[in-house]
């Protein structure tokens, strides 16, 4: 008999098709995970599972007693409970590495846009309101290369975004992470500096950490005010590291300059939320590996550490807490 796999939310065709001939597949996608009726059923057998934001809590455990391995299509793990997960003797997994240039290529290109405001111009151009051969100063936007990124967590994306503000835009490198990095500060130049001092000299504050219970609201309104009134704040990490009502205030009180956030408190973000009317902020619906190309090798690493989790080998990615 097949083994049989939970498929949720995401997984690339090519490796879902891939996957079905060789387990029992079943695929799930906005779902009520607590009270579909074929997903519970289906939970209750599964060895395998596979798939992007599953929350998997100890209700979910509970359900699911012949599961072994857990992967995600992702780099965070934060949906998953690892302390019942190690209890249980269940194998979880992610997908580190594949989507760290992607995901810094995006980053930086949020930075470039809500400094150069780009998003705005094009809209003024698009509305045909370009009349005049030259624009206003009022539209000028601000200068990247040459000036200071603080760069906040210093992993393989936040050492990829140091490379690029480095080598591609002669620009100072802050950072400030758990520990220090000599081959970041030799490589690219880089300062290590405690959070306050990264925050009050950097002309763009890029945060780039997971979310965790340590990490989680780590800039809220004290550290807004920290910041330089011409600081451009970048968010590619998680939403909730972030107060965004302290975001929100900043902005609106003129104590930093703007914003691009490729990611929200609350996700799809509300149609209501302030950060949507303002002109200074670049918003983008959490893209940062949204390539076809990462996305592809995103699934076929998940469905590798799925399948070596399930033929009773160790994964390659195996998340360890």
């Amino acid at each position: 008999m097949r083994k049989k796999v939970i498929v949720y939310n995401r997984l690339e065709q090519p490796v879902l098709e891939k996957l079905k001939e060789k387990y029992d597949v079943h695929y799930f996608k906005d779902v009520d995970t607590r009270k579909d009726p074929t997903f519970l059923q289906q939970l209750k057998e599964t060895e395998g599972i596979i798939g992007l934001e599953l929350p998997v809590d100890r209700e979910l455990l509970n359900r699911a007693p012949n599961l072994k391995v857990i992967s995600n299509v992702s780099v965070g793990y934060n949906n998953l409970d690892m302390e019942e997960i190690n209890k249980r003797n269940i194998m979880a997994t992610n997908t580190p590495g594949v989507l760290t240039d992607t995901v810094a290529d995006a980053i930086f290109g949020i930075l470039v846009s809500a400094a150069r405001r780009i998003p705005e111009l094009d809209h003024y151009v698009k509305s045909g309101k370009w009349t005049n051969e030259t624009i206003d100063s009022a539209y000028f936007g601000l200068d990247v290369h040459h000036k200071k990124i603080g760069i906040i967590g210093m992993g393989r994306i936040g050492k990829a975004i140091a490379k690029r503000a480095h080598f591609g835009f002669d620009m100072e490198v802050l950072y400030h992470s758990r520990s220090r990095k000599p081959d970041v500060e030799e490589t690219f130049s880089a300062e290590y500096c405690d959070l306050n001092n990264l925050l009050s000299q950097s002309d763009f504050v890029c945060l780039i950490t997971p979310l965790t219970p340590e990490t989680e609201g780590m800039i809220g309104k004290n550290e807004f005010k920290k910041m330089k009134k011409t600081a451009i704040f970048i968010n590619g990490s998680r939403g909730k590291t972030v107060v965004e009502g302290g975001l929100i205030e900043a902005l609106q009180c003129g104590e930093i300059a703007g914003a691009g956030l490729d990611v929200f408190e609350k996700e799809p973000v509300d149609s209501d939320n302030p950060l949507l009317k303002m002109e200074n902020v670049v918003t983008t619906p959490h893209i940062g590996s949204s390539t076809y190309e990462t996305e592809l090798n995103m699934s076929k690493l998940a469905a590798h550490n799925l399948e070596e989790g399930l033929e009773g080998r160790i994964p390659p990615n195996l998340i360890r807490e």
